[in-house]
Parts: structure tokens; C-alpha cells; sequence
């Protein structure tokens, strides 16, 4: 286990519009704020489609990571988050998760890795940034290139 006492910035609250990119909105609203480290508390809207980490057929190997994805369409999501900083990419890299409702298909739903998303009518969310320490996400290599939540004070 590893853990850090963090100290919150500032606190935002973004409006994500119809048609918009989620995670490139998400990568301009960071650098224009200038947002290296925080969370996501919670973000809700819809998707006209996302992509998710899934597949359909039977996993090879329960215990690595999937790398494969699903492609879902018009959706109702609740989301939440991390983001902390690339240095590899010199970028903020998220960590997102979402539950959705397909609207198609009686809600049914999906919970899973958000891959990518296009925001359908309206994504509203809250952004908690912290200030210390810097979040950090490097890939670990012994554990399958999964990119690793770090502090800077670890």
C-alpha cells in the first residue's frame, strides 16, 4: 500500500457540451487551468458513444490486464476519477471510470474503464485539484505496463 496526505487547490465545476470529445475537453480544460493533480469526485451527462474496457468473448487470462474495448452507444453515465501527471508525455493522464445506462436497451448497463467518449447534449463535472503532493502515473512494467498511481513524495 501506498498513501499520501494531499492538500486541495482549487475547485472547478466544467460543463463538457454536446458533441464535444470527453477526454481532449478534459486535456484543455487542464492546461488552460494549468490542473496537474486531482480527482474527480463524481461527473454525470450523457455519451453518444464511449468505449469501454470489454470484450465479448471469454478472457484469456482473468488475472492480466484487457486491452481490449467495446464500443456502446447513447448512454447516461455517473463517472469518477483521477488525474494525475504523465511525465513521460508531459500531460495530465486520467484514470476515469463510469456506470451507464444504454438508453436503447431499457438501461441496461455497463460499468467499466473509460476508453474514450463523445459527450452527448451535456457532461457536467466537478474537478478537486490537489496541490501537493503532484500525482504521478508511470508504467509499470512488471505488472503489465498498467500506468500506476505515484506521489511525488514517494
Amino acid at each position: 500500500m501506498r498513501a499520501s496526505q494531499v492538500t486541495r487547490g482549487r475547485e472547478f465545476v466544467v460543463a463538457f457540451d454536446h458533441g464535444e470529445d470527453f477526454f481532449l475537453s478534459l486535456q484543455q480544460f487542464c492546461t488552460e487551468h494549468g490542473v496537474r493533480s486531482g480527482y474527480l469526485p463524481f461527473f454525470l451527462g450523457g455519451f453518444r458513444s464511449a468505449r469501454l474496457v470489454g470484450t465479448c468473448g471469454p478472457l484469456e487470462s482473468p488475472e492480466t490486464p484487457l486491452w481490449e474495448s467495446v464500443e456502446v452507444r447513447c448512454l447516461e453515465v455517473l463517472g469518477t476519477g483521477t488525474l494525475a501527471w504523465d511525465p513521460e508525455n508531459g500531460r495530465v493522464a486520467p484514470h476515469i471510470h463510469v456506470s451507464a445506462g444504454l438508453k436503447g436497451e431499457a438501461a441496461d448497463g455497463r460499468t467499466s474503464h473509460l476508453l474514450g467518449a463523445e459527450v452527448q447534449f451535456i457532461n457536467e463535472l466537478v474537478v478537486v485539484e490537489i496541490v501537493g503532493p503532484e500525482l504521478t502515473r508511470r508504467v509499470s512494467p512488471d505488472l503489465y505496463d498498467v500506468p500506476l498511481l505515484g506521489f511525488t513524495d514517494d
